[in-house]
């Protein structure tokens, strides 16, 4: 990262005179406004690198720039808590700065852990383990952690078929259309998801290792170190509704956007949460544009499930509109990842393309309920 880094620790700097100066009651609006302007000038400054000046993104600058993403969500995430009184900051960090008080929150906000790529672990989790990993220490991760490597890479092997698979597809890109080129859509939509579950059980496995997200059961002995998931394949693809969908992809990421946004806002909040995270990803055209497809989708899903489910009596149609709400669910998320990670270079090929017309679906089908 290199010099780059001192981004980050003018952040935690930053932060850190805040908590310092301000009341607990005013705290996290003040973290979370200078935060989310700091943040927001320097992806300014990669979009002006990348399309006004067309330089190549430098990897240092990239790396940075995400891992100044998620130090946001933990500086704002400890200025909740100590808002809502979860986190009681000492007496004498208020009237004279003790590294004492100093060195958990700077331990917790720079934890290589969690900058190279989550997940979202809690302040009061982290302050838990340090203080009881002597006395109560977590059982050995080793095996844990070698399954998680499987599981890796597995899943990067799934990646190479599902890219063979798109490079033997004969398809002409520039006719796109038809059943065929939908399917292709898809087949390249799972390909990116998949590099998103395979970087998730890899930051998993790292905080597993050092012994983060364990939760044992001292009575019947069973354990667990599902604590600290961004999401998991079988769970979240087989998703039915769009909303159970978005709530599991990215798990921790999706409860810091509602804690942060949805609860606090009762005018719009879907839209301010869904707003608020093209924000937090950077304002790229192809950003605004796919979330603004999922608030959307994600409202309509919700109103037409609760227009039909209470008349499917039949066994057989309740059946028959979930096998059709998982294909509506799979293509709507289809169409936004592709959008979102190709972004603005081919952002109107992948528009006009038969996979968004899923989306639209919900948007109609909302409408024809209103009329109704």
């Amino acid at each position: 990262m290199g010099w780059y880094s001192t981004v980050l620790f003018a952040s935690v700097l930053m932060s850190t005179l805040i908590i310092h100066l301000v009341d607990s009651k005013r705290v996290h609006l003040c973290v979370s406004t200078v935060q989310m302007f700091w943040q927001s000038l320097w992806h300014a400054i990669l979009l002006h690198r990348i399309h006004w000046q067309e330089q190549p993104a430098d990897p240092r600058f990239l790396l940075m720039v995400s891992s100044l993403m998620l130090l946001t969500q933990r500086v704002t995430s400890v200025s909740m808590d100590i808002e809502e009184g979860k986190v009681v900051v000492p007496p004498g960090f208020k009237e004279r700065l003790h590294m004492f008080h100093l060195l958990p929150f700077i331990c917790y906000a720079l934890s290589f852990v969690f900058l190279l790529g989550g997940p979202l672990c809690p302040y009061n989790t982290f302050l838990s383990f340090l203080q009881h990993i002597q006395q109560n220490p977590p059982a050995s991760p080793l095996s844990r952690v070698f399954l998680r490597l499987l599981w890796v890479l597995t899943l990067e092997g799934i990646k190479c078929v599902l890219m063979f698979i798109l490079q033997i597809s004969s398809v002409n890109l520039d006719h796109f259309g038809g059943l065929q080129g939908t399917l292709w859509m898809w087949n390249l939509s799972l390909f990116l998801k998949m590099s998103y579950y395979s970087h998730w059980a890899l930051s998993e496995c790292l905080n597993n290792a050092i012994g983060l997200g364990y939760r044992g059961n001292p009575q019947d002995g069973s354990q667990s170190w599902n604590d600290l998931s961004d999401g998991e394949l079988w769970s979240t693809e087989t998703s039915c509704r769009l909303s159970e969908f978005t709530r599991r992809w990215n798990g921790t990421t999706a409860a810091w956007l509602r804690r942060l946004v949805y609860q606090r806002w009762k005018t719009f909040p879907l839209v301010l949460t869904f707003g608020f995270s093209a924000l937090w990803h950077g304002l790229h055209p192809g950003q605004v544009t796919g979330f603004s497809l999922w608030a959307a989708s994600v409202k309509a899903d919700h109103h037409i499930h609760s227009y039909l489910n209470p008349r499917l009596t039949c066994q057989w149609t309740r059946k028959v509109f979930k096998c059709l709400s998982w294909i509506q669910t799979q293509m709507v998320m289809a169409c936004v990842v592709v959008i979102i990670e190709l972004q603005y270079a081919r952002l109107w090929f992948y528009c006009i393309s038969h996979l968004c017309i899923f989306p639209f679906i919900y948007v109609l089908s909302v409408s024809a309920l209103s009329l109704h």
